[in-house]
């Protein structure tokens, strides 16, 4: 029988190192060809989207084959996900997964792992723009890949960002985690995460300091920006999750390529920077950008080692 997991039992099983992991594989097995994603398609009516995204994993953990979705709803009256898990071998729905919590794990991870790939090794400050649920696993899943000394914290509400601090402080244990009052004391740092809902640039180029890695997590809209032209000009090198989305979704770099900055054939996917086929970066003093967008097949491995753990630990409730 399939099983059910909520909300609580997936806070309860999923860790961030286990994520890492499984987002880290599954790229890796992305750049091989042995995962395939679809971009995510949304469907209107009256004043409700839903959104869907798919793709299917071959040889993930002890499966020969997973495949996969992610449907999830918005409307006035908030958000809701879920993520459907099948065996590719049988065709049998294996669990039905409550994934607010599982798509702000595998959100978080994706930028770590971009982190571990792109930002130099000796990097040991961050810069976060935004203060909200997401931030939170953006945060955690940096400092599992680096030595992080000291986090500086920006949004626009003061009260917000203290918060935020405070709570980060005792989860993670680094050494400072400091609000600041301007944007530009964050962009000081030499890794910056930018995870907020906004129309118009958070993070501005001129900011950047040299050798930095920038996380732009926030946005998959066209219509939301959060680091403007300077930003893309000035970075050797800009990696995406999917180059099939980010023409659709990433409303910075379709933006640039509209004004003649930026050319998709220079884009690259981090599939094929964790998979070896070229570096993350080649000199200590050029900027990087990782824009991120969350795609199918980091759900579905997220969804896996869930899943298995529930399996191990009889968690969950079976769907007669």
């Amino acid at each position: 029988m399939p099983l059910f997991l909520n909300e609580q039992d997936v806070t309860r099983l999923l860790t961030m190192e286990e994520t890492l992991v499984a987002v880290e594989s599954v790229f890796r097995l992305h750049a091989t060809g042995a995962a395939t994603n679809e971009p995510r398609r949304r469907s209107r009516a009256a004043a409700a989207v839903l959104q869907v995204m798919s793709g299917a994993v071959a040889g993930i953990g002890e499966f020969a084959g997973l495949l996969g979705l992610k449907a999830y709803t918005v409307t006035r009256t908030g958000v809701r996900f879920y993520v459907l898990l099948f065996d590719a071998g049988s065709g049998e729905l294996l669990c039905l997964i409550e994934a607010d919590k599982l798509g702000q794990m595998r959100t978080g991870a994706a930028s770590g792992i971009a982190t571990k790939y792109m930002a130099r090794q000796d990097a040991r400050t961050v810069g976060i723009f935004g203060t909200g649920w997401q931030a939170q696993s953006q945060l955690a899943a940096v400092c599992a890949v680096r030595s992080v000394d000291e986090v500086l914290v920006y949004s626009r509400s003061a009260e917000r960002r203290v918060d935020f601090s405070r709570r980060m402080q005792s989860e993670l244990g680094v050494s400072r985690i400091v609000p600041v009052d301007q944007p530009e004391a964050a962009a000081e740092a030499e890794i910056l995460i930018t995870i907020t809902s906004s129309r118009e640039p958070v993070l501005f180029g001129k900011w950047i300091q040299p050798g930095s890695h920038v996380n732009a997590a926030g946005g998959n809209s066209l219509y939301r920006r959060e680091f403007d032209e300077e930003a893309v000009s000035r970075a050797s090198l800009i990696a995406v999750d999917s180059l099939e989305q980010s023409r659709i979704e990433a409303g910075e770099l379709v933006m640039a390529v509209e004004k003649g900055l930026l050319t998709w054939e220079t884009v690259r996917e981090l599939r094929y920077i964790v998979g070896g086929d070229m570096p993350g970066r080649k000199t200590e003093q050029e900027i990087t950008i990782f824009k991120s967008l969350g795609i199918a097949i980091e759900d579905i491995a997220a969804a896996a080692v869930v899943y298995q753990k529930a399996k191990a630990q009889q968690a969950g409730k079976e769907i007669q």
